[in-house]
């Protein structure tokens, strides 16, 4: 009966959560930060292949996956506290694996720029237009690309214009090599440029001298980003193992079990958030966005 009583709790503050979500009208001192959340967001689904989730439909279904996880945590250990974190859990999983997909896509985007800007070279050289440049890189670019390069040919020819297939690729991109190269791509056709070709030179060994330092960098930190998760995950393996025992079980669902799992949970956010700080390298802003 209680079971039933929280889990219809869990889900209740879901649904009411939503609610707020839609519901609730902007104030003018909460929309700038509202826009820059929902900014990040639909970038991170954009690069993670998630650009036709709404941002509204992405947020229900992470609490719904959050509901689930927290049902799951309280009906395996009986504690309160572990379910309400077990449906803090499973909503930021839900974003974490849209980042996580969202940083590979981008990492392996990084890899292919410098070829990309290798091939317009080739083709502004052999006297190509930057609109066929383009098409071309759709035919023999790197393999990960060009799926985009088409989608940008095919919007150059539907609307004749490309200012509007450059912004169109840079919202699908949202990359801030894309953003520089497009920008440099449209300035070129706008008033022309005998130095473009030297321009895009400079900008490909930029791209391959960033790489070289960002990998070794990378291989460097990667050591304190294990060592933060593993410090975050161990503990609370064994709070779990140990809650599968009554008498812990009992233990923890009192005032004082409870306080011990929530300064826990905030030492390890702390380390973990500070260990993350230190291992992790900054990433480009999108100055042309």
């Amino acid at each position: 009966m209680v079971t039933a009583f929280l889990l219809g709790l869990l889900a209740g503050a879901g649904v009411a959560t939503i609610l707020l979500a839609l519901l609730r009208p902007a104030t003018a001192a909460a929309r700038p930060v509202e826009h820059r959340i929902g900014r990040r967001l639909r970038e991170d689904l954009t690069r993670a292949g998630l650009e036709r989730v709404p941002a509204g439909a992405f947020l229900a279904i992470a609490l719904v996956v959050g509901a689930i996880v927290g049902a799951a945590a309280l009906l395996a250990t009986g504690i309160l506290v572990l379910g309400c974190l077990g449906l803090l859990v499973g909503v930021w999983s839900a974003f974490a694996l849209v980042r996580l997909r969202s940083a590979q896509r981008r990492r392996s985007n990084r890899a292919h720029w410098p070829d990309v800007v290798d091939h317009l070279i080739a083709s502004v050289r052999s006297g190509l237009g930057l609109p066929d440049a383009i098409e071309q890189l759709g035919r023999s670019g790197p393999e990960p690309l060009r799926e985009d390069m088409r989608t940008f040919t095919a919007h150059y020819r539907a609307t004749g214009s490309f200012d509007l297939a450059v912004d169109e690729a840079k919202e699908r991109f949202a990359d801030p090599v894309a953003d520089r190269l497009l920008e440099t791509l449209r300035m070129a056709r706008e008033v022309g440029g005998t130095e473009l070709v030297g321009v895009l030179r400079a900008f490909s060994g930029f791209l391959r001298e960033e790489q070289a330092v960002r990998h070794e960098a990378e291989a460097r930190q990667s050591w304190v980003r294990g060592a933060a998760r593993l410090g975050v995950v161990a503990p609370w393996v064994v709070l779990v193992m140990l809650a599968t025992r009554p008498e812990a079980a009992a233990a923890y669902n009192t005032a004082g079990g409870m306080t011990v799992i929530l300064v826990g949970l905030g030492v390890t956010l702390v380390a973990y958030r500070l260990m993350m700080a230190l291992g992790r390298l900054r990433e480009e802003g999108r100055w042309f966005a």
